[in-house]
């Protein structure tokens, strides 16, 4: 028989036991039911560049549609540096519940091999929701040079080793890691020009300083019209619409060739699959909006696959980090 001391304990823990077992299924139905209500107030989505930059447009774009679909103010926060892993940092250090998410692109991916020393890991740090939209690059040369076809680029610099020259926005950018693709998928030696941005690049392959360049398609795709840069082909696995006549790298004898410099949208990792869903169909439901397709196309952007669930889109951007971290290490290339 038990004491009185020992009633009394007894009585104490399990009124405790009780007591914390409703404490704990009160928050849970509370989760539940913030969650439900999903956004409350409003968001904020982190973007790794300056305000005016191709990830900065379609991040507003969809902060626009998101908000009419949501019923609450999705807002873009600039946090630029380190080529987008200030930003990244800064969402994966924020509360797993939704009000803060990030909008990553290629520049994650690629980021894993070329920096020593990164704070976070786009595979395991993020939840992926869902990719925005994409960009394909588009091989160009200076019409002096006699290259009228992605074979011809070929064997051009398979005859003139270290001859041919190919621009960039930048070491470690996509527009210089596609070059770096094709020259391991082809075996051919092209020198690499790095500049300062996309634009002062361009200007010099205007100007006929340099040869050629894998330029991001809505920057390059008017001096292709303009008769004043002559287009070899589209990075992308299919055809764009606005630029018809293109063919694919693809098609052009090198099956699987793929570079898109892509935007998606991603949350902190712990963050609820109840959110992660509620967004995902929110983003998907905007991506079908004739306006905003209509600015996609016009703007030079491509929609994502038909298959945008946050699994396909996680399962990509594992995709895309084994793929660049095979050309880093091949071009031996490290962050500046």
């Amino acid at each position: 028989m038990l004491t009185r001391c020992a009633r009394a304990l007894t009585a104490v823990v399990l009124g405790g036991a009780i007591g914390l077992g409703l404490t704990t299924q009160v928050q849970a139905q509370t989760q539940a039911q913030n969650q439900a209500k999903y956004p409350s107030h409003p968001v904020t989505m982190v973007v790794g560049y300056a305000a005016g930059g191709a990830t900065d447009i379609v991040a507003r774009l969809l902060a626009k549609s998101l908000t009419q679909e949501l019923g609450q103010t999705f807002v873009v926060e600039n946090r630029t540096g380190a080529n987008s892993n200030i930003g990244a940092e800064t969402v994966t250090r924020a509360a797993p519940d939704g009000y803060t998410l990030y909008v990553g692109s290629i520049a994650n991916t690629i980021n894993m091999t070329l920096y020593s020393k990164l704070n976070y890991d786009v595979n395991k740090d993020f939840a992926p929701v869902g990719m925005m939209a994409s960009v394909p690059n588009i091989l160009v040369v200076n019409p002096k040079v006699p290259i009228n076809t992605v074979k011809e680029y070929i064997a051009y610099a398979k005859a003139h080793p270290g001859k041919l020259t190919c621009a960039s926005s930048g070491s470690g950018s996509s527009i210089h890691l596609s070059c770096e693709l094709f020259k391991m998928e082809t075996g051919t030696d092209i020198l690499h020009v790095p500049y300062r941005g996309s634009g002062p690049a361009v200007a010099d392959l205007l100007g006929g300083q340099v040869d050629s360049m894998f330029d991001n398609m809505p920057s390059s795709l008017p001096h292709v019209r303009a008769g004043k840069l002559r287009a070899l082909g589209v990075t992308s696995q299919q055809r764009v619409a606005f630029a018809p006549d293109v063919p694919t790298l693809a098609e052009s004898g090198l099956p699987g060739f793929s570079v898109e410099s892509w935007f998606g949208l991603m949350a902190p990792a712990a963050t609820p699959p109840a959110v992660i869903e509620r967004l995902n169909m929110a983003l998907n439901k905007a991506l079908k909006d004739p306006e905003l397709r209509a600015v996609y196309e016009k703007s030079g952007f491509v929609l994502p696959p038909a298959d945008n669930s946050p699994r396909a889109f996680g399962s990509f951007v594992a995709a895309e980090t084994a793929k660049w971290a095979k050309v880093v290490k091949t071009a031996n290339l490290k962050a500046e």
